[in-house]
């Protein structure tokens, strides 16, 4: 089996890396390519990519390119972690936002428009070259905004499942606060990517016992201390949502919070020289401690199991995906994305019946699905109006003074990645 992982000089690779040679009888991986075009990056993460299977006994060959075709002829799936004009980019994407008072975010409001314009046509055009050298090969996508990217792929055609951590670090955070273990826990997982809820906590698969209310009533103070929420919302909501869900519900809060400490882009980024630094030990033959704190916690075991049950032969397999909705929730286009539930196998990833979604949840998803279609409209086409109408229709945003303001900004920090601007 052939993998080629784009995007493989990321500071993230080790993390996957780990996932692949403990989980080999999982997913026999025989053949692995990192493609990325920091030829300095890569030869770095290539060698301690090398150390960790060589330790761990595992048999496979791994070798690095910056020849994209090359890299992905024959090969049986492909995985996307890009980040289109690195950590400098993210950096503008979490501030210039705060100028007019909104959240600077990657993934969300006017910064994830940003990385969503710069980044889809990117990733269509590797899409499309993966068609040609390996026409049969499963496109992962783990490239925020990851609902937004994966829309674009099913949209032209492309054999794509969208990846998220988020639900798997749950799932095993729930674990633990019940002594069971991962593999018990079924999430009642509905929303879209970065806008989820667990809806209902089910011990022993997608029929077993809802133990969210217990789970609520033992363990809300920890649990809403990780969400950076007041433990009343949670009672009062009665499930627990995302952690990206408090750009939400606490938004003004969290632009406060955001204009008087370092941005998260210029802390990532420091920590990604440390990273490097320790890649470069030619003693070091395992992922180090920090990566635990780079983020994707828990990425190369989702990973693993989508590549297995997409190329594996042994049935279906339930996990948390980004993909079509076809009825799924009704109150969306068939043709959005959404991050549920789904029994995958070699056909793809079909969702699991999601129960009638409650209007307070319902509405905020039908919103920002609504954005969505604007923000792949604006990426696809490019165009100034596009932009300002994606930006009004974003819930964090829906003013058309904020709308213009942010629109300026955007083109201005991004001109060198969006052509048309």
């Amino acid at each position: 089996m052939k993998l080629a992982v784009v995007g493989g000089g990321s500071t993230y690779t080790p993390e996957l890396i780990d996932g692949f040679a403990r989980l080999r009888d999982t997913l026999p991986v025989s053949e692995l390519v990192l493609i990325d075009p920091a030829a300095e990056r890569l030869e770095l993460i290539g060698g301690l990519a090398r150390r960790i299977f060589a330790r761990q006994g595992h048999p496979g060959k791994i070798t690095t390119t910056s020849d994209l075709d090359a890299g992905v002829a024959g090969a049986d799936a492909v995985l996307l972690q890009l980040r289109i004009g690195g950590q400098a980019a993210r950096l503008q994407d979490e501030t210039w936002p705060l100028e007019c008072g909104c959240v600077g975010q990657e993934t969300t409001g006017a910064g994830g428009l940003a990385k969503a314009l710069r980044t889809v046509p990117v990733v269509l055009d590797i899409a499309e070259r993966v068609r040609r050298s390996a026409p049969d090969a499963w496109i992962i996508d783990f490239t925020n905004p990851v609902g937004i990217v994966t829309r674009a792929l099913l949209a032209a055609g492309h054999k794509a499942v969208g990846l998220c951590n988020v639900a798997i670090g749950l799932q095993r955070k729930f674990a633990a606060l019940l002594d069971v273990t991962p593999a018990e826990i079924h999430l009642d997982h509905v929303g879209l990517n970065h806008l989820t809820w667990e809806t209902g906590v089910r011990l022993g698969g997608p029929d077993g016992t809802d133990v969210l209310p217990g789970l609520l009533a033992e363990h809300g103070e920890a649990i809403a201390a990780d969400l950076r929420l007041p433990r009343p919302v949670l009672d009062r909501l009665g499930v627990v949502p995302s952690y990206y869900l408090r750009y939400f519900y606490a938004h003004d809060e969290v632009v406060r919070e955001l204009g008087s400490k370092p941005s998260r882009a210029a802390e990532v980024a420091a920590m990604e020289k440390e990273l490097l630094a320790l890649y470069g030990d030619p003693a070091l033959d395992e992922k180090p401690a920090l990566l635990a704190k780079r983020g994707g916690a828990f990425y190369s075991e989702a990973a693993v199991d989508l590549a297995a049950a997409l190329l594996g032969d042994g049935g279906p397999s339930v996990q948390v995906v980004n993909t079509l909705n076809n009825g799924t929730l009704p109150f969306l286009a068939d043709d959005a994305v959404v991050e549920v539930q789904a029994r995958v196998d070699r056909s793809g990833a079909v969702p699991l019946a999601v129960p009638r979604l409650d209007p307070l949840y319902a509405g905020l998803v039908a919103h920002v699905s609504a954005y969505e279609d604007l923000a792949l409209d604006a990426a696809l086409r490019g165009g100034r109006e596009r932009v300002s109408k994606a930006l009004l229709a974003h819930p964090l945003i829906g003013q058309y003074d904020l709308a213009e303001g942010l629109t300026d900004r955007l083109l201005a920090h991004n001109k060198e990645h969006l052509p048309w601007a």
